[in-house]
């Protein structure tokens, strides 16, 4: 049965994708975006579809609608976007998560927030399981973001106590892919923009740090699974790869498919990055029955492809 679906965030990277997929299968969509790092050209193609709607609005400020889901993606993502305006983010994760839920309760909707891997902040214990409280810095540099959304995971539980509101929470860890921002200054997108242009590839430390990175499709079909799932599971659960590879070899895989001529420079490691990120999606496995499918090399071909696209288009 189709359903109205509210993704807010809907212009981003992860929400363009999310947007499409639910369209896919048969759903009312209403896209809400302020563009600060959402885009239209990510969601241009979906403009023509009369079961897609775009509606240009910050959720910090108050929205009423009525839908029977909302997936909540609006928030900066990377730390030079989150960094920007730390107080604009902040707000974005308390107060714009209070005005969904607020609609989530009016409408007896079904809502999910997305929330992060930061919120484990330099975790001491690998791989990272959800009973896992964290090690977060609340005074530091990204927590504008981590705690913003470990407030905001507060609150949907919060409201799933006090009010019975049907809440769903992931935690999302490196995810990549195309309608990815050249400029996000996320490691995927650094490495894959500097190869291509043949310019020093940066790694701020030693490289030896880790991540873990999942492609965006699969990233989508868990978020669709976590929302559907009949089990009245409402997490958290990670959702990520649990592939885990040093910055030092991501950067010297990226330079090799893309034939590139750039060199590694390293740069002094930012102020609370984490040492090591990688997944237990253990959980996500046995409620969901997710794993991601998509191969590194698969996953960054198309990536690569996209990028060096927006290049060509931004040099005629």
């Amino acid at each position: 049965m189709s359903k109205r679906i509210l993704v807010t965030g809907g212009a981003g990277f992860i929400g363009s994708h999310l947007c499409e997929r639910l369209l896919k299968d048969g759903n009312d969509v209403v896209c809400l975006d302020n563009f600060f790092t959402g885009s239209k050209d990510n969601i241009r193609h979906l403009l023509e579809d009369n079961h897609f709607e775009l509606v240009r609005h910050d959720i910090t400020k108050e929205f009423f609608t009525e839908v029977d889901e909302i997936y909540n993606m609006a928030c900066p993502a990377s730390p030079p976007h989150y960094q920007y305006n730390a107080i604009k983010t902040i707000k974005t994760s308390v107060i714009g998560v209070i005005n969904m839920l607020g609609i989530a309760k009016r409408c007896n909707a079904k809502i999910l927030q997305a929330s992060t891997s930061e919120i484990y902040g330099d975790p001491k214990i690998h791989p990272q399981t959800e009973d896992y409280w964290g090690n977060v810095n609340p005074i530091g540099i990204r927590s504008c973001y981590d705690e913003g959304k470990r407030c905001a995971e507060t609150l949907m539980m919060d409201y799933h106590r006090q009010h019975n509101v049907d809440t769903r929470i992931v935690r999302i860890f490196n995810t990549y892919g195309p309608n990815m921002c050249m400029d996000d200054g996320r490691v995927v997108s650094n490495f894959i923009v500097q190869a291509l242009k043949n310019e020093d590839i940066t790694i701020y430390g030693d490289g030896s740090q880790t991540r873990s990175f999942c492609y965006v499709a699969d990233l989508t079909d868990a978020l669709v699974r976590m929302m559907n799932n009949k089990e009245n599971f409402i997490g958290p659960v990670n959702l990520g790869n649990p592939t885990e590879t040093t910055i030092l070899d991501f950067a010297r895989l990226v330079i090799e498919m893309t034939g590139s001529k750039s060199n590694i420079i390293n740069k002094p490691l930012p102020s609370d990055d984490p040492t090591r990120r990688k997944p237990d999606i253990s959980l996500a496995k046995e409620k969901l029955g997710w794993t991601p499918k998509v191969d590194i090399r698969e996953g960054l071909s198309k990536t690569i492809e996209y990028f060096a696209k927006l290049i060509r288009e931004n040099n005629r």
